[in-house]
C-alpha cells in the first residue's frame, strides 16, 4: 500500500549504449585494420611479418579503442536527446523475516 507521503517524482528514461562492446568492437577492428594494412605492403625479411603486424598490431589496438569510445559517446549523446520524463511512485512491501515466523 502507499501512504499519503508517497507523491510522483520525475524520472528520465533513456536507451544507454553499452560502452564495453564499443570498446571491444573498435580494438578488434584495429587490429584487423592493423593486419591488412600488414599484409599489403611488402615485409623486411631481417624484421619478419609476426613482429611487423605486433608492433602495428598495438597501434591498431589503441586506435581502435579509441575510436570505439567516440563512436559511443556520440551514440550516447544522440540517444539522450530522445529521453522522456515519466512520473513514478515508490511502494514499499513489509515482508516478515522467515526466523520470526512460527511453523
Amino acid at each position: 500500500m502507499s501512504s499519503p507521503d508517497d507523491r510522483p517524482t520525475p524520472v528520465r528514461i533513456r536507451r544507454a549504449p553499452k560502452f564495453s562492446v564499443f570498446l571491444v568492437l573498435g580494438a578488434l577492428v584495429g587490429v584487423l585494420v592493423s593486419l591488412v594494412l600488414t599484409a599489403s605492403f611488402p615485409i623486411d625479411k631481417a624484421v619478419g611479418f609476426g613482429a611487423t603486424f605486433g608492433y602495428f598490431a598495438i597501434y591498431g589496438f589503441v586506435g581502435g579503442i579509441l575510436l570505439g569510445s567516440i563512436v559511443a559517446l556520440i551514440f550516447d549523446r544522440a540517444l539522450r536527446r530522445g529521453a522522456r520524463t515519466v512520473q513514478v511512485t515508490v511502494d514499499r512491501l513489509q515482508v516478515p523475516d522467515q526466523e520470526s515466523r512460527d511453523d
